[in-house]
């Protein structure tokens, strides 16, 4: 019943979409309506909204991964596979928000957040840290989907190599899989075209 209440509690944080509302209850803008991707998330809260509603959406959405997390590894037992479901529930919500089904996102910011939640196991952030950093400013891949996708799956990856927990593992491979599965949706096939077709070129010099 605990597990259930923390999973509960991070799905309902994670269908709050603050980056899509604080820039339109506080500064009347919906962020949604003039990107191409509609993506209710932080980048287009910064880009739409200005950088005071963007850092304050960054924040709320790393909150809402990363405290029941961070709560739930403090009274629950991180080695019970319900943990990783507790992990995947702020993620979930984000991508598939109960309040909100039309307006999912990618979920990047909250996936943060779950790592963090996660310490002082900060093995998984700094996997995906060093995975954002390396394809987006070293090794440039694009379009954005796609570096999304590779990012991720290295991530899990690299989880699996060097993370013993096995709900952590499994926790981070469906984080993973939710991201990507956005990412695909939302990107119109970019990426595979990308992939299959040599349509975007994906390796950029910084």
């Amino acid at each position: 019943m605990t597990y259930f209440l923390f999973i509960l509690l991070g799905f309902v944080l994670g269908s709050t979409l603050f980056a899509y509302w604080i820039p339109r209850l506080f500064f009347k803008t919906d962020i949604t309506k003039v990107p191409p991707d509609h993506n209710p998330g932080v980048a287009n809260a910064y880009m739409q909204a200005g950088f005071f509603a963007g850092t304050l959406s960054l924040l709320c959405e790393l909150f809402k991964g990363a405290v029941p997390v961070f709560l739930a590894d403090r009274i629950l037992d991180r080695d019970s596979m319900l943990f990783a479901l507790v992990m995947a529930a702020p993620v979930f919500g984000h991508a598939f928000p109960f309040f909100q089904k039309e307006r999912g996102g990618k979920a990047i910011a909250v996936s943060f957040g779950v790592m963090i939640g996660l310490f002082p196991e900060i093995h998984p952030l700094f996997c995906l840290i060093f995975y954002y950093i390396l394809f987006s400013l070293v090794l440039t891949l694009r379009p954005h989907s796609f570096r999304s996708v590779i990012t991720y799956g290295l991530f899990t990856l690299t989880v699996f190599l060097f993370v013993p927990v096995n709900s952590i593992r499994l926790g981070c491979c469906i984080i993973s899989a939710i991201v990507i599965y956005r990412h695909v949706i939302r990107c119109h096939d970019e990426a595979l075209q990308a992939l299959l077709f040599g349509k975007y070129p994906l390796f950029h010099k910084s």
